[in-house]
């Protein structure tokens, strides 16, 4: 079974099921852009999408950066003046600065406060902060439970380690027919947020599980990564591979109710930005589309100028853009598997595209081929029947050898399914002839 049918023989309902699962099963891991978490993260997975698990030693320069000390936290808590616990690691991952040193002090609250942080906006959420490159520590609460803290002595205790370790990473990489390359790139470096990024991890997960063992055109990589830090280095460990991508992806924030987004390439006007939008403009909501811009994630990255890879980002509601991000908000009732396997289901048809977008030339150019003489017309060859004929006739006229399906598509309106379905027709009956793909990304 190839690619562009793949997505009708699928069981959508279930695979959104079994990824919402998936998400559960990773929610309560404290992950960082280093450590043990990233690791517990990988390994699960490894379990649908089998990785190569890299590990690069902390002090490792890559381009302008240094691969930075690796942290692990056990536990961490703040005691108040009558012994109650009144922030709990244990409770939620959220509740401490990622990167946090290891602190065991007693301190008045006005000491303390300096180090706590809420959202006064969101009274009941937890924020997510992080100091990744600035060494300290502190924790995070609700507003709420932050104003009810009384005067007194606190007991503050971090059990966390920073020291020299590695950066790890996971690669899943599915070979194809030529060496070219597309590239889809999740994050794995957050802690307890479901949209961003669980939802990509996920999705990337089920997306490379179901392409294993297909027949493949372009050869397939998927790197689990933490932000920012992973994609420069995977960028600096990896140059001549980095040079073979022709089409890639970031997928962040998938698994919510909202319509589409996507983040155009550097280059703008790609054949990833083209086949996404194409894809999107026939959801039932018109998708909203945010031109390139050097603010957001590892897209920043593959599209820095000496790459410039042909790279957008794939998202529902925009990271950023909905109340729930970066705080515990950001949890398990804010997903859904239907979301989910409609995200799964968009990449699919992408997949499609450019799995199958050709460029042919009529072996009839001059006027229109006769087409019922051939029995194409009317025969069983063209599913939609003799009430829709404008994808055989576009296809056939602009079959010259310069433009691809996808130029097609774009030039009728029609969708991109049917007009390769009438190209298998008309190939069928030797009306054109394959020549080849579009020579650029």
């Amino acid at each position: 079974m190839n690619i562009a049918e793949l997505k009708d023989a699928i069981d959508s309902e279930t695979l959104g099921l079994e990824m919402y699962d998936m998400i559960s099963r990773l929610h309560p891991i404290c992950r960082s852009i280093t450590g043990d978490g990233v690791r517990e993260t990988l390994a699960v997975v490894d379990e649908r999408a089998p990785l190569n698990v890299h590990e690069v030693p902390t002090g490792t320069p890559v381009f302008d950066w240094v691969v930075p000390k690796e942290w692990n936290i056990r536990d961490a808590y703040i005691k108040g003046p009558n012994g109650d616990k009144v922030v709990d690691f244990q409770r939620s991952n959220l509740h401490v600065v990622g990167y946090s040193l290891p602190i065991d002090e007693r301190m008045s609250l006005e000491s303390l406060k300096p180090h706590l942080h809420s959202d006064p906006a969101h009274p009941q959420w937890i924020p997510n902060r992080t100091s990744y490159y600035k060494e300290g520590w502190g924790f995070c609460l609700s507003h709420h439970d932050l104003e009810r803290l009384e005067e007194g002595e606190y007991e503050v205790r971090i059990d966390s380690t920073l020291e020299d370790g590695s950066l790890t990473y996971g690669e899943c990489f599915l070979p194809g027919v030529v060496a070219e390359e597309v590239l889809f790139s999740t994050h794995v470096c957050h802690p307890s947020l479901c949209n961003d990024n669980l939802s990509g991890i996920a999705v990337a997960t089920f997306l490379a599980q179901i392409l294993a063992g297909r027949p493949l055109h372009y050869s397939y990589r998927f790197l689990f990564i933490p932000t920012t830090i992973g994609s420069i280095t995977w960028l600096a460990r990896n140059e001549e591979a980095a040079s073979r991508v022709r089409h890639g992806l970031v997928l962040t924030c998938l698994g919510d109710d909202g319509g589409f987004s996507y983040k155009r390439s550097r280059r703008g006007a790609a054949v990833i930005d083209r086949a996404c939008l194409h894809v999107l403009n026939r959801k039932g909501r018109p998708p909203t589309v945010f031109d390139f811009s050097p603010n957001g994630g590892d897209e920043r990255q593959f599209c820095s100028p000496g790459f410039n890879l042909p790279v957008g980002v794939l998202m529902r509601t925009a990271f950023g853009s909905f109340p729930q991000y970066h705080t515990s908000a950001d949890d398990l009732d804010f997903v859904r598997p239907g979301a989910l396997a409609e995200s799964l289901v968009t990449l699919l048809d992408v997949v499609s595209i450019l799995e199958t977008d050709r460029r042919y030339l009529s072996n009839n150019p001059y006027g229109e081929p006769h087409l019922g003489r051939r029995g194409v017309w009317l025969s069983g060859d063209w599913p939609f029947g003799p009430s829709n004929q404008q994808p055989l006739l576009w296809v056939l006229n602009m079959a010259d050898g310069e433009h691809s399906l996808l130029d097609v598509a774009e030039r009728s309106g029609l969708d991109f399914d049917s007009l390769r379905q009438a190209a298998e027709a008309l190939l069928k009956h030797d009306l054109i002839a394959e020549r080849g793909r579009r020579t650029s990304a």
